[in-house]
């Protein structure tokens, strides 16, 4: 398949784009290469990705209309989206970004895809749509009508407007919601890279409302095996349904579109996952015990029942491998 990657210099596009050329496919990867964190850490995943015959690589934001335009041409078969201006905290500073990238990027993509549709566009969106929701764990079909910040707000945003142009225009699409994803590449304003930082630093981390926070952590390979599988399960559209939808599925009954959680089911607290970091580092912590951070939430855990009836499959990694695995990593780039 001839495959678009939107955000491919990103941890979660650097590593999908990487497991669809494993698997035969032709990668067509663009990314803005903003200074949100370090241009540099993505330059460097998208030389990895351009070692690759079948990579074709491209620097455009998605505000940028013609550019897009230009680059999507006749279409895809498939689509990726992870573009997007991502942090929860970082939309408290400068909400604007989110706007632009976010609502009008996606807009723009939804436009181009409304003219030339693929098979199946597959569109990251994020646990943090559930918001204040108290009911655990958090089901695709409860309501998400209370975001806690404006990043949340402009992802339940791109799911209702990729509902509104998948029955529009009979555009096939699956919303992903991710739930903490972590791993080798990861990005530096998350939690484990902070802390792995500090700890070589010496410096003592931030722990958040006290510690009595939990978190479904999900690791990349887990993520990107899960929407591997996912890209042959496009939703039918209504006319075309012969059985019953499967139990609990969130498959719109005017669209062909439906919302899939991706996480590992496994809450995990917080301070055990600061020991798994000190287990895999060999150093001690030094925490400093803090209120919680406006917007935040004190646990997110996802129900993975329609994922695994869809697919099979559900995340496994342990987080103690996981954190080994992102720590081995990140000695191995800042020889650490």
């Amino acid at each position: 398949m001839r495959i678009l990657v939107t955000g491919s210099a990103g941890f979660i596009g650097f590593h999908m784009a990487e497991r669809l050329l494993a698997d035969g496919h032709e990668v067509v990867g663009l990314d803005g290469f903003t200074p949100y964190y370090d241009p540099e850490l993505k330059r460097r995943r998208h030389a990895i990705l351009e070692q690759n015959q079948f990579f074709r690589g491209h620097s455009l934001l998605l505000e940028d209309f013609a550019g897009l335009k230009a680059i999507y041409g006749a279409g895809f078969d498939a689509v990726y989206h992870f573009a997007a201006q991502a942090g929860v905290r970082y939309s408290l500073e400068n909400p604007r970004a989110y706007l632009d990238a976010n609502l009008a990027g996606t807009f723009n993509l939804l436009e181009l895809m409304r003219h030339a549709p693929p098979k199946h566009a597959l569109m990251a969106s994020t646990s943090s749509v559930y918001g204040a929701n108290a009911a655990i764990p958090f089901r695709e079909t409860d309501r998400a009508d209370h975001p806690l910040t404006l990043y949340a707000a402009t992802k339940k945003a791109n799911e209702e407007m990729a509902h509104a142009y998948s029955h529009l225009f009979h555009v096939p699409i699956t919303m992903l919601r991710f739930f903490t994803v972590y791993g080798p590449w990861g990005r530096p304003d998350m939690a484990l890279f902070k802390f792995a930082a500090a700890l070589f630093e010496g410096r003592p981390i931030d722990v958040y409302n006290h510690g009595n926070m939990k978190r479904d952590f999900t690791f990349i390979s887990d993520l990107v095996e899960a929407m591997a599988r996912l890209l042959p399960q496009a939703p039918p559209a209504p006319e075309r349904r012969l059985v019953p939808a499967v139990e609990h599925d969130s498959l719109s009954p005017v669209a062909p579109w439906r919302v899939v959680n991706i996480g590992a089911e496994r809450p995990v607290g917080l301070m055990d996952f600061i020991a798994a970091i000190e287990a895999a580092t060999g150093l001690r912590a030094t925490c400093n015990f803090v209120d919680m951070q406006q917007g935040d939430v004190p646990i997110t855990f996802a129900d993975t029942q329609l994922l695994f009836q869809l697919t099979g499959y559900r995340p496994g990694t342990p987080l103690a491998e996981g954190v080994r695995a992102f720590v081995d990593w990140y000695r191995a780039y800042f020889r650490a």
